[in-house]
């Protein structure tokens, strides 16, 4: 029998994905990866040398629907016990720091941080597929919606593909997992829906069948982003300009911690018509609004870009998807040295914000992608 360590989440997708599993023949290791802030004093026990296991038995409310919480480790084990499967909660509070790093120096730089999209290249992923060779484990899986398919034609390899419920599909968060562990990765969620994992879990009693999806990052866990950024970083807002696309000044602002491109509530300055945030220049410390037209991008610069299929050398046409929700556009991608690359779209798209992923499709498949500049 197959053995597969299981990240649960303590949420419905990766129970009824540890039930999927069970069926399908596997032998399921479930693994609570803590991540959160909200501490958790460490324990040794005797189900498992290799592995720490976390205290779950008071959770800590919250009046966000995060994950990773002390609240979705004791949801997961619950879960675990009903399903009888081993079941481990490690803390990654230390390592975690790093994404909170990340998150809060993103926005003090004038970008957009993706912490969900950095925590499975930097953690998840990486640490899911480290305890499961210490277990002997032969896969990992999540509760992602997200499909796996073996290509004879592209050198026996996997590619990793959209779920069948596009309006569900996280594949766009999954682009940077290394190419060489998609053959160790299983997505039980791919091929359904998520009425029908509703209903699944409801028809097995399973504790989590009616619990909300997470919505919020999972270290936010009360006030704003931007009081995160703050109480992160030991400080109070700078007060800057907000000016106009040619650099009059229109009023200020309590910190650039507090705004995202394509933002349009909050600026609290009325001009008679709607205007977006178009630009943060950290240098200057100050916020650029325009109208909608002036978010208009139909060039984009991107680095650190990653593969999943056959790198490209030279130019080729694909969909580029420049955030979670945003739908995939045509354009063309002409790759750089050293993992830069520049992303042409044949019509202009709105909401382009520095330090957002921009993910690449051929159809389906999720070829790579990168870090907009």
């Amino acid at each position: 029998m197959k053995r597969v360590v299981l990240a649960m989440s303590g949420g419905v997708d990766s129970s009824v994905a540890a039930h999927l599993l069970q069926k399908q023949g596997y032998e399921v290791i479930g693994l609570f990866m803590r991540s959160g802030v909200d501490p958790i004093e460490n324990q040794q026990t005797g189900d498992c040398e290799v592995l720490p296991v976390l205290r779950t038995e008071q959770p800590v409310k919250s009046n966000k629907q995060g994950c990773c919480s002390a609240t979705d480790a004791a949801d997961a084990r619950r879960v675990a016990d009903r399903l009888d499967i081993p079941f481990y909660a490690l803390d990654f509070h230390d390592q975690f720091d790093r994404i909170m790093d990340y998150f809060a120096d993103e926005y003090l730089s004038g970008r957009t941080p993706n912490p969900c999209v950095v925590c499975n290249n930097w953690l998840k992923f990486g640490k899911l597929w480290e305890y499961a060779q210490q277990v002997g484990a032969d896969f990992i899986a999540t509760g992602h919606y997200a499909r796996l398919q073996f290509s004879q034609q592209r050198n026996k390899e996997y590619q990793l593909l959209r779920a069948r419920d596009h309006d569900k599909d996280q594949s766009y968060v999954l682009f940077g997992i290394p190419r060489t562990l998609l053959k160790r990765i299983l997505f039980p969620m791919g091929e359904y829906r998520k009425p029908e994992i509703r209903e699944m879990a409801s028809s097995l009693n399973l504790p989590v069948a009616t619990k909300p999806d997470s919505q919020e990052i999972c270290f936010v866990q009360s006030g704003s982003y931007a009081d995160f950024v703050r109480q992160r970083r030991s400080m109070d807002g700078r007060k800057g300009e907000i000016v106009d696309t040619e650099g009059r000044c229109l009023g200020y602002h309590d910190g650039i911690e507090n705004f995202t491109v394509g933002q349009r509530k909050g600026i609290r300055i009325a001009l008679g018509v709607p205007h977006y945030v178009t630009e943060i220049d950290s240098e200057k410390n100050r916020v650029v609004i325009g109208k909608r037209e002036d978010l208009a991008r139909k060039k984009i610069a991107l680095h650190r870009v990653s593969w999943l299929d056959q790198p490209v050398h030279d130019s080729c046409e694909l969909d580029v998807q420049i955030r979670y929700r945003h739908v995939a556009a045509p354009a063309i991608v002409t790759t750089e040295r050293d993992g830069h690359a520049d992303v042409l779209f044949e019509q202009s798209q709105f909401g382009v914000a520095p330090g957002q992923a921009a993910v690449f499709y051929d159809g389906d498949q999720v070829v790579g992608g990168g870090w907009i500049r």
